[in-house]
């Protein structure tokens, strides 16, 4: 990003890419937990459920794109080594330990109810000072409310199924 681009933004640049490196953090473990979880899933609706997990991971890569797009735009460096993923991730990472569908769909529950906090925070930080970074974490945090509910409809069509049997 052009100097006067970064002078207009009312906030403090490097806070913003300390953000964004966590955020950009948790999208590489999101990444993961859906693509592993979509390989080891077992139990009700697996495919169905594998399928949406990886229609979610596809997404959470194109979201780590953007994320670090931008803070390579703000002038700074994105989040180099998977090592550093833990000191910097705000949602942690639950392995797929129990391949269970429901357990599974539980954890990425959890992690896209902690990205929605995130990321409504840093909307909160960078409306009316930084326009750019407003529109990439709007566009992200739609796609994160959007998978919450995608997998919440799935875990009550798996609860629904298991009454009636």
């Amino acid at each position: 990003m052009g100097t006067k681009g970064i002078e207009i933004l009312g906030l403090d640049v490097n806070e913003l890419i300390n953000l964004l490196n966590k955020a950009l953090a948790d999208e590489w473990y999101a990444y993961y937990q859906y693509w592993v979880g979509a390989k080891v899933i077992k139990g009700p609706m697996r495919e169905a459920a594998a399928a949406e997990l990886i229609q979610h991971a596809a997404d959470e890569l194109r979201h780590a794109d953007m994320v670090a797009t931008r803070i390579i735009q703000l002038g700074g460096t994105p989040v180099l080594s998977p090592k550093d993923w833990e000191k910097f991730s705000n949602c942690g990472y639950d392995a797929p330990e129990d391949p269970f569908v429901k357990k599974i769909l539980e954890q990425n529950i959890k992690g896209e109810q902690c990205a929605i906090q995130v990321y409504n925070s840093i909307l909160g930080k960078v409306k009316d000072k930084d326009p750019v970074t407003y529109e990439i974490v709007l566009q992200i945090l739609t796609d994160e409310i959007e998978h919450e509910d995608d997998l919440q409809a799935i875990m009550e069509d798996i609860e629904l199924m298991q009454r009636r049997d």
